[in-house]
């Protein structure tokens, strides 16, 4: 019987020490929650860093292709220009206005101008995207105030150029649409379809 009693005694310790070892190396409370906080940030991580190359390759296709972009107006013409080196010299320009090609080093600021800006500063601001309206002297004041409100959109620089063969002359890099009055509807539709499109260093802005 003490010889039962004694075994019976051992069992119970040995099985209380198996249940404090399993106790000791189970997870504790804190660790559990610090796995759990490390999935979800990695989680996380990992759908923000899709999202952000779903954003990047929908970018890269809108600015690589401007044959996609929505309804452009009718008349637009399209250039191919391989040239946007810069250069501290005048340049005689292939389109008038220019659209694109060597231009100076200092993009010119996108704002209205009362007088002829430079076409090589002018050009610089198209190869980051801007869209330049220009007409001729001689249009009347209603019609020019019409067109400097759209200096106020961003990256929109507006000024009058002599010897142009319409009144008014839309232009991106690569683009050109030439209108005889200052239609809202299609100007609005080319900015729309051009700005920051068909340039080399799109978004750059001035």
């Amino acid at each position: 019987m003490e010889a039962l009693l004694g075994n019976t005694r051992k069992l119970k310790r040995a099985a209380a020490g198996s249940k404090k070892r399993s106790s000791a190396n189970a997870p504790g409370p804190v660790a559990s929650a610090g796995r759990r906080g490390w999935v979800r940030y990695a989680v996380g991580g990992g759908v923000l860093a899709v999202l952000g190359l779903l954003v990047y390759f929908i970018a890269t296709d809108v600015s690589g292709n401007p044959q996609t972009v929505p309804d452009p107006p009718e008349g637009v013409e399209y250039f191919t220009v391989v040239d946007p080196a810069h250069t501290a010299q005048a340049v005689i320009y292939d389109q008038d206005p220019p659209a694109g090609g060597p231009h100076n080093a200092t993009p010119l600021r996108c704002q209205a101008y009362d007088e002829p800006v430079p076409n090589e500063n002018a050009v610089h601001a198209l190869e980051h995207g801007a869209v330049w309206i220009t007409y001729r002297p001689d249009l009347d004041g209603g019609a020019i105030d019409a067109l400097e409100g759209f200096a106020r959109r961003r990256d929109v620089l507006v000024s009058p150029y002599p010897g142009l063969d319409s009144a008014i002359v839309l232009t991106t890099w690569g683009t050109q649409l030439r209108l005889d009055s200052p239609d809202g509807d299609v100007i609005d539709e080319f900015i729309r379809a051009f700005q920051h499109r068909t340039a080399p260093e799109n978004n750059v802005g001035c």
